[in-house]
């Protein structure tokens, strides 16, 4: 993922995975060195602009360093023109602009097109999409003219928006305008890569299930799986970066994972009558429902309420059937209502979920592999096969578990979902 010289070359030619970086003044500057630091060890083109502001807070030399390539800054703006004007050059050549932190200054200058330094002559002058994530007090960010820019910047197709969160300020306040934290930032970004900034899901909603169920024998002994909910929490995810709205409906989930649920409707669940119960209600509002949680087979037929000695284990033990959320989604779905199947499996994986899509009356299935390195329960990677109905097949192949949750909706949109 190369990129052409910063020079008056107008012939450079345009690759995937231009990152320009535009950090405004604010204490969270100190973050955006992680997102620079992974998106070039990731092997994308980084360029970063520095306001004078932004300086404040973090030297050009340090993010020179982390993107391995010189930093922009106004004196570099200012000073005598060499080809091309470097706004001009810059806006060209960016696929993508995120603004981070974003300063209520620069946000005004965003709203009323305002554009005296080198950052904002720079999205004047280009037409990628633009991702925004504000940081500021919590009075700041509540006052009417900030809000009033925020919206307004917001009725802009190109701009997309990471809201901020709440938590203890660098100013000691409690409440809402922390920036958001660097996984979330580099999560939207390769969203936006992929899609360019479309919106092509936007009017649906979708209503998705994640993770593992588990069925106890007792408070400390269950029957589960190694479902971890990665895959359905980037199915969320991908699709709120187009313009869904989304309900997510979990199994357990790892402390770790609980963080990548902001902006979520997330409903957490244990069992899989509980799971049934969350997607039976919230089916009526669904466009397409999607089961990529790991449900349980079936559950000990008792349920001890102590935990059980070990003496007292039963040598066999006897097992009841859990509720079929698939096969009862099916049923009471509407006609314009699409219900999308997963599949683990080992071994051949398309024969089984052939027979798991007619048998249970999907409109499509994912099938992918557990039994192949790199791939399954757990990971951060993946690869599919998704089917639909008509006998469409649409391979996806070993890719992040984000990038297969895009390459999913593309398949069931270019399939005419």
């Amino acid at each position: 993922m190369g990129s052409g010289p910063m020079t008056g070359d107008s012939t450079t030619v345009a690759a995937p995975g231009r990152v320009l970086l535009g950090i405004s003044g604010g204490i969270a500057a100190y973050k955006v060195c992680a997102v620079i630091s992974s998106l070039a060890k990731a092997g994308l083109a980084v360029r970063v602009v520095l306001t004078q502001q932004g300086q404040a807070f973090i030297p050009p030399l340090t993010v020179a360093t982390l993107a391995r390539h010189p930093a922009y800054t106004d004196a570099s703006f200012w000073s005598a023109a060499q080809g091309r004007p470097l706004h001009i050059e810059l806006g060209e050549w960016a696929e993508l602009l995120v603004i981070a932190p974003l300063s209520a200054n620069t946000l005004g200058k965003l709203a009323h097109g305002l554009a005296d330094n080198l950052l904002t002559n720079t999205v004047l002058a280009s037409t990628c999409p633009v991702l925004l994530a504000p940081a500021m007090n919590t009075d700041m960010w509540q006052q009417q003219a900030v809000q009033r820019n925020w919206h307004q910047v917001l009725q802009d197709a190109r701009y997309h928006a990471i809201d901020p969160s709440s938590g203890v300020l660098a100013c000691d306040r409690i409440g809402t305008g922390r920036m958001a934290e660097p996984e979330a930032i580099l999560t939207h970004i390769y969203s936006l890569l992929h899609t360019g900034g479309k919106r092509d899901l936007a009017g649906k909603h979708l209503l998705i299930s994640t993770g593992s169920t588990r069925e106890h024998l007792d408070p400390v002994r269950f029957i589960g799986n190694p479902a971890s909910g990665k895959m359905g929490i980037a199915l969320a995810q991908a699709a709120i970066h187009r313009g869904a709205t989304v309900t997510l409906v979990h199994g357990p989930l790892d402390e770790s994972l609980r963080t990548r649920l902001g902006g979520l409707q997330a409903l957490g669940v244990t069992t899989a009558e509980e799971m049934h119960r969350a997607m039976l209600s919230h089916l009526p509002q669904a466009d397409w429902v999607v089961m990529a949680a790991a449900v349980a087979d079936v559950k000990p037929a008792t349920q001890a309420s102590t935990k059980l000695a070990k003496a007292d284990l039963p040598e066999a033990l006897p097992l009841a059937q859990v509720p079929d959320i698939v096969a009862d989604l099916a049923q009471k779905r509407q006609a314009h209502q699409k219900l999308i199947g997963f599949a683990a499996q080992t071994g051949d994986i398309i024969p089984p979920a052939l027979a798991k899509l007619h048998r249970k009356g999907l409109d499509a299935i994912v099938a992918n592999p557990i039994d192949v390195p790199g791939s399954g329960f757990g990971g951060d990677r993946n690869q599919a096969v998704l089917i639909t109905e008509a006998g469409d097949q649409f391979p996806i192949p070993p890719c992040t578990k984000l990038d297969l949750a895009h390459q999913i909706w593309d398949a069931l949109l270019q399939a005419g979902f």
